[in-house]
């Protein structure tokens, strides 16, 4: 995948994902949270199987390894299901920059599960002092107060188990290696997570006729389900493929940023004069850790490529005559 597309993605995924906090805190006025959820998945499932069935074959739809199942159980049940059900419970008595916070907490999270599970995702010293300087970025955006943080400790605690759901599934998607596209992944796996969450709202004993059906909560409930649903689940599991947990799981970082531009502009609130050097350290963190890719030596005057040899999974080859 062109770095342009991964970019792409990344964008796409921090932007979408920045606006669920607002609007999930904005349609718990109008939804029970279990129920708001099951809503939003049906949403996202209608939208994104449609796309598929009139984009894919049935050969590209159907799984067919047990790294299929495991992949499409991962991202339903996990990356998806059981978060965002954490989430929209812990954000009844947490505010969206406090859950913003929290879930920011998830690329610090990744490489804990992937050293376990994933022989090939490591984080290098480079990337360890990206992720600080992201993580100082974070904090400066949000400019939190210790009155803030100290209140609505049980929905802290629920975000932190959520930061925990998403990070952990990220990894198992990874490790399930599947051979099904992610987009065709999701929409297997929306269902799932449509189920499970209909469950936990039938459990908790929520019902349809405590909805207050009004057009904020229509549009709040329209935005986390398709834009933040669908459209943003096809941007994070292709970067998902594409890079891997723990460069994925940086999105989260920009989340928060993304939180506090959108409050500005949509709902008035004021950004706290550290978030300009906020930004500018989230940026910071992501250009050295996405240096690691980069080869400076091919910037230096001169340079010539070697093409006697060439790389494969970081170890350098040699061409051989035949």
């Amino acid at each position: 995948m062109s770095s342009r597309r991964v970019l792409g993605l990344a964008v796409a995924a921090s932007v979408l994902f920045g606006g669920t906090f607002v609007a999930v805190k904005a349609g718990l006025d109008y939804f029970p949270p279990l129920l708001f959820v099951a809503l939003r998945f049906d949403i996202a499932a209608v939208a994104l199987v449609g796309y598929v069935l009139a984009t894919r074959s049935r050969a590209d739809l159907l799984p067919r390894t047990r790294g299929d199942l495991v992949g499409i159980a991962a991202t339903g049940l996990l990356a998806i299901g059981l978060t965002n059900a954490l989430l929209f419970v812990g954000q009844q008595s947490a505010t969206s920059a406090v859950a913003a916070i929290v879930f920011s907490l998830n690329p610090i999270l990744t490489p804990v599960f992937a050293a376990l599970l994933l022989s090939t995702e490591r984080l290098s010293r480079r990337g360890a002092v990206g992720m600080a300087v992201g993580l100082l970025g974070v904090a400066l955006v949000v400019d939190p107060d210790p009155a803030m943080l100290a209140d609505g400790g049980l929905g802290k605690l629920i975000l932190f188990a959520g930061a925990v759901t998403a990070a952990f599934g990220s990894v198992l998607i990874r490790w399930a290696d599947s051979d099904l596209s992610s987009t065709v992944r999701v929409a297997w796996g929306l269902p799932l997570a449509a189920a499970l969450t209909h469950g936990f709202s039938a459990a908790a004993g929520e019902s349809a006729a405590t909805v207050v059906w009004t057009v904020p909560g229509l549009l709040a409930l329209a935005y986390v389900g398709i834009l933040a649903g669908a459209v943003a689940y096809i941007a994070y599991f292709g970067l998902l493929d594409a890079t891997g947990p723990i460069r994925a799981n940086l999105v989260f970082y920009a989340v928060p940023a993304v939180s506090t531009l959108g409050g500005w502009a949509l709902l008035d609130e004021a950004i706290p004069p550290t978030a300009v050097a906020g930004f500018l350290a989230i940026f910071a963190g992501f250009a050295v850790i996405g240096s690691e890719s980069v080869d400076l030596g091919r910037l230096r005057p001169g340079y010539e490529p070697d093409v006697n040899h060439f790389e494969i999974d970081g170890e350098i080859r040699a061409f051989e005559a035949d």
